[in-house]
């Protein structure tokens, strides 16, 4: 159908059967035969006869105005495209903050490489201002960082996804005896928090002063990845963000999610900064459009967090 669509539009463009047989080096009887295709297919007559002239019927020019914006994403497409075409392969740096780097980070680098082999991904990691200096120093093509932004007129930031606060805890710990916990259970708790320096961090306290919590914090250490194991063996728990927590990391650490209703407003949002885009490469401004669109459309919670 669409390249029906497509001669199509070379008719009304050129007025004619003739001529736009002629400019798609095809014969006229061929040429209606598809048009007459096209029309049976959509249920509807796309021309009218006024003497020797065709003119469009409404839903003519419903779909040539249809067939006009075909080929403006065709075109852009296309331009898209031949950034990946050039001899060498695309590189892309992206700056990212250090629980962003921990959290979701793997998991794009892992989807944009198996969807463009050739795409060559760099990252630099540090603190969300950091990354917003090396954003405008031009010395990274974007950023992902989990805090807000304070308006610059030179970055754009593109909200991704909230972030929140979880508890997690050992299936086996003790305190899961009980039928539920309340948010004053986690005074005295033995718990493992990350290191000071990261938003993570900070909102760790800052939720803890909130509710005058006491937590009894065992170790602070600057890896999820370290938490998530050594829970089990400190029978602790920690907060921990809502991106890392993927199902299957759960269940290979025989890990239980514990729903404590304040902790929905220990959130922030995780955004994509960047620059003027007239500054980016075709290959970089197309790998913004997918970053953003993956992280809108495929961000998926584990399931005990539905």
């Amino acid at each position: 159908m669409l390249d029906d669509i497509r001669l199509f539009a070379t008719i009304v463009e050129q007025t004619s059967l003739n001529k736009a047989a002629e400019q798609l080096n095809v014969s006229q009887p061929a040429l209606s035969r598809r048009i007459a295709r096209l029309e049976a297919e959509l249920g509807v007559d796309l021309f009218r006869r006024v003497g020797k002239r065709l003119e469009l019927t409404a839903a003519g020019q419903l779909t040539y105005e249809f067939s006009l914006e075909l080929r403006r994403f065709h075109g852009s497409y296309l331009q898209k495209l031949n950034a990946y075409k050039s001899s060498e392969a695309p590189v892309a740096t992206i700056g990212a903050s250090l629980t962003t780097l921990q959290s979701t980070l793997p998991e794009l680098i892992k989807v944009m490489t198996d969807k463009h082999p050739h795409l060559e991904i760099k990252a630099i990691t540090g603190k969300s201002h950091e990354i917003t200096t090396l954003v405008k120093e031009r010395k990274v093509d974007f950023g992902l960082v989990s805090s807000s932004i304070k308006y610059d007129p030179v970055i754009t930031s593109l909200p991704l996804f909230d972030d929140q606060l979880i508890l997690v805890l050992p299936r086996t710990h003790y305190i899961l005896e009980r039928s539920h916990l309340e948010l004053t259970d986690l005074n005295g708790l033995p718990m493992i928090v990350f290191a000071p320096g990261t938003w993570y961090r900070t909102m760790t306290d800052e939720f803890f002063r909130k509710y005058h919590l006491k937590p009894d914090v065992r170790m602070e250490i600057d890896s999820f990845e370290a938490i998530i194991r050594l829970l089990s063996a400190c029978r602790a728990g920690s907060l921990l963000p809502q991106s890392y927590l993927r199902e299957q990391l759960l269940i290979d650490n025989d890990l239980y999610i514990v729903h404590i209703k304040e902790l929905s407003d220990a959130k922030r949002t995780t955004s994509l900064i960047h620059g003027d885009l007239a500054w980016l490469a075709p290959a970089t401004r197309y790998l913004i459009e997918e970053t953003t669109a993956h992280f809108r459309r495929n961000y998926n919670l584990p399931k005990e967090l539905m």
